[in-house]
């Protein structure tokens, strides 16, 4: 049984990181997170102790390591916000711990590097949760491509909308220097699994960049890509709005759907799973996606061309 502290407990995405510790058979012994509502903690470990400052969470973390306790700390999930993952990172390797961190793993890419060597130097690694590499229906759609003999590149288009209320864009996710933006925030799960399918990236524009918006073009060794990311409602197909869904993704595959909305519920789990084997994802299979992100950030509109065809609607 490994010992597990989780710094972000109050975030949207933590719950899944507790179920997936009690599910795997570890204990989370400690929390830590600014704000204090936590109660989410009691359906997991309610024996979890629970800190809002982090240097009494510091303290904790180092008493427990210092008197060699059967609670010393092993692994660090980290849940914070995304600007936050650097320092979080840096400090549970030199407390001593392993570390499973949330998408993005970094929003700058030159941290990946400072974090390899301090990786050297404590002897402790960091993994991401990179959980659309092991989606089946992904997994099995990679070795189809990667296993075949394509003539031509395949020509996809990726639609990710995903509707958030006003709340958004007052928060940290709606600062660019905070979240990466919006193709960091949303984005990077999909841009990784581009590159996890069609291979290394040749070629990237963006048309459209907004706080909510933003779409372009990938070209990968097997694949041309349009792709459009949104956080508004009006950009839900009217089908799916009118059923009260607020989520709505898409991969087209030279005209056909390519069918991967189920098998979600577990991917947290198995990726708890497969770091706990020694086989996570690390920083090097984070850097396409990283790079990929950031080199969007800096570059210049460019014209629409052969733009997403969700692009023409939102500029009309």
């Amino acid at each position: 049984m490994k010992n597990f502290a989780l710094i972000g407990a109050a975030g949207y995405i933590a719950p899944r990181h507790m179920a997936a510790i009690k599910a795997t058979g570890n204990r989370l012994v400690a929390a830590y997170d600014p704000f204090d509502s936590v109660g989410i903690i009691d359906s997991h470990f309610p024996e979890a102790f629970f800190f809002t400052e982090f240097e009494r969470f510091d303290r904790h973390f180092d008493k427990l390591r210092r008197a060699q306790s059967d609670e010393a700390i092993d692994y660090v999930s980290i849940c914070s916000p995304n600007y936050l993952h650097d320092s979080h990172i840096r400090f549970a390797l030199r407390s001593g711990a392993h570390v499973i961190c949330e998408k993005p793993l970094v929003v700058n890419p030159w941290n990946l590097d400072a974090i390899a060597q301090i990786e050297l130097e404590t002897g402790r690694k960091v993994n991401s949760i990179l959980q659309l590499r092991l989606h089946p229906s992904i997994i099995s759609l990679r070795e189809k491509i990667r296993g075949g003999t394509l003539e031509t590149k395949l020509n996809v288009d990726l639609t990710y909308v995903t509707s958030r209320g006003r709340w958004y864009m007052q928060s940290w996710k709606g600062v660019e220097k905070k979240s990466g933006g919006i193709m960091a925030n949303i984005g990077v799960h999909f841009f990784d699994m581009l590159h996890f399918l069609f291979g290394e990236l040749q070629e990237s524009s963006v048309h459209l960049r907004h706080d909510n918006r933003a779409a372009g073009y990938l070209e990968y060794e097997h694949a041309r890509v349009r792709w459009f990311l949104s956080v508004e409602i009006d950009d839900l197909p009217e089908a799916i709005r009118a059923t009260g869904q607020r989520t709505y993704r898409s991969i087209l595959i030279d005209g056909e759907e390519f069918e991967f909305s189920g098998g979600f519920t577990d991917l947290h789990q198995r990726s708890y799973e497969e770091v706990l084997a020694g086989h996570g994802f690390g920083i090097d299979d984070n850097r396409q996606a990283i790079n990929t992100v950031a080199a969007m950030r800096r570059c210049e509109l460019t014209a629409a061309g052969e733009a997403h065809p969700f692009v023409a609607k939102v500029q009309a």
